[in-house]
C-alpha cells in the first residue's frame, strides 16, 4: 500500500474500486462554415437542452443548496452575453461547438484571474462547455458512470450537476485531484453525507478497479488496500450511521455540559428533523446571479419559510455575504486587483446602504410574523467601529439580537472591542484561516496552512472564546471545521458555545461530545494549543483525551 495526501472535505471513511469519471468530448477538427445562421440555430439548441438538463436536476434536488447551485449554473448557460460572443465567433468562421468551447475558455480564464469564489467557479464553467459541446455534437451528456456495483469516484473535478446527483449507496466517497474546501465538490459531498478528499496529488494516476480507504477527515488516501481491510472500513463506516442515525436530542458532553449543534443552511429544504437550530442562514444564494435585487417581499417569504419551520428555536441569519469576490451585477462594482481583499461581506453596504437596510427590514418583517428565535450578523467585520454601526442598524429595524462573523484576524484581535456593541461573535474558520495565513484556499501547494488544527488559528479562536467569556456573551463557530468530531473537542475546551455545521455532519459531532466529559475536552484544547504543528497538535490532543 501507498499514501496519498489531499485536503479533507467531507467527514467519514469509505473504501472500494476506484472508477474514474468519464473523460469530456473531444473538439473535432475545426470544420469549414458554410451556414452561420445553422451554426448559431445550434447554439441556441445546445444551450436550450443543456439548461433544462440542469433545471429538472434542480428541481429534483432534496437541498436549497444543491438546487440554488444548479440554478446559478443555468443562469451561466443562459446568460446572453455567451450566446452574442458565441455569434460573433461563429461570424469569424468558428462551427458553433469550437465557438462554445473559445469563448467558455475566456470566461474561465477571466475567473481564474480574478481569485477567490469567482477562481471556485471554473468547474462550473468547465462542466458547461463540456455539456454544450456535446449538445452541439449529439453526444450524450457527460456524467457519472453506472458500474452496477458500489464504488470511489475519482476526478479531476467534478461540476455541481455530477455531483448533486450521487447516490451515496453506491459512490461510497469521492477523491479529486483539484478542487477546494469551499468548492462546490466539497459543500454538495458535505451536504449529501459523501467522505470526500479534494486536491489530493496522483490520485489521477491510480488506475481503475483499484481499490483505496479514503478519510474525508483526515485528507489522506490509501492505495492498494486488500479486500478484507476494505471489507472493514466500510462495516466500521456501517456501524456508525447506524449509530449516528439512532442519536437524538441536544449536544451534550458526558457530563452534561450543553454545546448547541445548529445547521448551516442555503434554505428550508436543507433543514433535517433534529437539529436544534441554524448557526448560518446563507442568505446570498437569493442574490447571486441576478441582475436586480431580490424584492423586500420575495426575501420576507425566503426568510419566513426558515422561521417558521424552527418555532422557538434559534436562527441567526448572516446578512449578504458577496460583492467583488461573488459578484453581482446590480451592485455595479468596479473590478479590484484581489477581490478577496475588496468590498465584500458587510462593505458593501458603503456602496450600497439600501441592500442592507432592505434586508433588516425583511428579516424583521419575517421574524415578528413567526416564532424563531431570529439573531442577525454581519460578515467580512474588521473594527469595532463597523460591528457597532451594524448592531445599531439591526435595534434600529427591530432586530434585538446582532453579532458578527469573525473572519479577520484583526477582528479577532479586537475581539474584547467588538463585544462591547454586540450580542455574539460566530468564527467563520475558513476565511479567518485564509486571512490569518495569507493563503489562498484554492491552492493546493498550501492545503496545510488551511489545516483548522494550525496552532495559530486555535490560538486567535481561544482569544475569541476568551473574550466571549470575559463578557458573558456567547461565541459559536460557523466554519466547517465545526463538523470535524475530533476538533469539535478541541472547540468545546476552549469555551465555544455552539458548533454549526452541515445539518448531516450533527450525528457524528453529537456522539463525540457524549463521549468526553468538559474536562477532558479542556485537556484536549489544551494540548491542541501548545502544538507547534497541526500534525503535532491532533497527536497531543488525543493524549490529552487519555490524561
Amino acid at each position: 500500500m501507498r499514501e496519498l495526501r489531499g485536503i479533507g472535505v467531507s467527514p467519514g471513511r469509505a473504501a472500494g474500486p476506484v472508477l474514474h469519471l468519464a473523460p469530456p468530448p473531444s473538439l473535432p477538427s475545426p470544420p469549414a462554415v458554410v451556414d452561420a445562421e445553422a451554426e448559431k440555430d445550434s447554439v441556441r439548441r445546445a444551450v436550450a437542452l443543456v439548461a433544462a438538463e440542469l433545471t429538472r436536476r434542480a428541481d429534483a434536488a432534496a437541498e436549497d443548496t444543491v438546487a440554488e447551485v444548479l440554478r446559478a449554473q443555468v443562469l451561466m448557460a443562459t446568460d446572453e452575453t455567451l450566446t452574442d460572443a458565441a455569434d460573433a465567433a461563429i461570424e469569424a468562421g468558428s462551427a458553433a461547438p469550437h465557438a462554445l468551447a473559445a469563448v467558455l475558455a475566456e470566461h474561465r480564464a477571466a475567473f481564474e484571474a480574478a481569485g477567490g469564489y469567482l477562481a471556485e467557479r471554473v468547474s462550473d464553467l468547465d462542466d458547461l462547455r463540456d455539456r454544450l459541446v456535446a449538445a452541439c455534437l449529439g453526444l450524450p451528456m457527460p456524467g457519472v458512470p453506472s458500474p452496477g456495483h458500489p464504488f470511489v469516484l475519482v476526478a479531476r473535478d467534478l461540476a455541481p450537476a455530477d455531483t448533486a446527483g450521487l447516490d451515496p449507496s453506491v459512490v461510497l466517497g469521492l477523491v479529486t485531484a483539484e478542487g477546494g474546501p469551499t468548492s462546490h465538490t466539497a459543500i454538495l459531498a458535505r451536504t449529501l453525507g459523501i467522505p470526500a478528499v479534494v486536491r489530493c496529488i496522483g490520485i489521477s494516476d491510480v488506475a481503475d478497479a483499484v481499490v483505496v480507504a479514503l478519510d474525508g477527515g483526515t485528507g489522506t488516501v490509501s492505495v492498494g488496500v486488500p479486500d478484507d481491510e476494505a471489507v472493514s472500513v466500510n462495516a466500521a463506516a456501517a456501524r456508525l450511521r447506524t449509530r449516528q442515525a439512532a442519536s437524538q436530542g441536544p449536544g451534550r458532553t458526558a457530563d452534561g455540559h450543553p454545546v448547541a449543534l445548529l445547521a448551516n443552511i442555503g434554505g428550508v429544504r436543507d433543514l433535517t428533523g433534529d437539529v436544534e437550530g441554524v448557526g448560518l442562514f446563507r442568505t446570498e444564494l437569493l442574490y447571486l446571479d441576478r441582475t436586480d435585487p431580490p424584492g423586500e417581499q420575495e426575501q420576507v417569504e425566503a426568510y419566513a419559510a426558515v422561521f417558521s419551520a424552527l418555532p422557538g428555536r434559534k436562527v441567526v441569519v448572516r446578512t449578504l455575504d458577496a460583492g467583488a469576490d461573488k459578484p453581482l451585477p446590480f451592485l455595479r462594482l468596479a473590478g479590484e486587483p484581489n477581490p478577496a481583499l475588496g468590498v465584500r461581506g458587510l462593505r458593501v453596504a458603503r456602496r450600497a446602504p439600501q441592500v442592507l437596510s432592505t434586508q433588516l427590514s425583511a428579516i424583521a418583517t419575517a421574524a415578528a410574523a413567526t416564532e424563531a428565535d431570529v439573531w442577525v450578523m454581519a460578515p467580512m467585520v474588521a473594527t469595532p467601529a463597523e460591528a457597532a454601526e451594524f448592531a445599531a442598524a439591526c435595534r434600529a429595524h427591530g432586530l434585538p439580537t446582532a453579532g458578527v462573523m469573525i473572519e479577520v484576524p484583526a477582528a479577532a484581535l479586537r475581539a474584547p472591542a467588538i463585544l462591547r456593541d454586540v450580542d455574539f461573535l460566530s468564527l467563520g474558520t475558513n476565511d479567518l484561516s485564509q486571512y490569518t495565513f495569507a493563503a489562498d484556499r484554492m491552492c493546493g501547494d498550501l492545503a496545510e496552512l488551511l489545516d483548522p488544527w494550525q496552532p495559530a488559528l486555535i490560538a486567535l479562536i481561544a482569544a475569541c472564546a476568551t473574550a466571549g467569556a470575559e463578557a458573558g456573551k456567547p461565541v459559536g463557530v460557523c466554519g466547517e471545521s465545526a463538523a470535524d468530531p475530533d476538533f469539535a473537542l478541541v472547540l468545546t475546551g476552549l469555551g465555544i458555545s455552539s458548533l454549526s455545521m452541515a445539518p448531516r455532519s450533527i450525528p457524528a459531532v453529537r456522539e463525540a461530545l457524549a463521549a468526553h466529559t468538559l474536562q477532558e475536552c479542556r485537556q484536549i484544547a489544551k494540548a491542541a494549543l501548545a502544538a507547534d504543528t497541526p500534525q503535532a497538535a491532533r497527536a497531543a490532543a488525543g493524549r490529552g483525551a487519555t490524561g
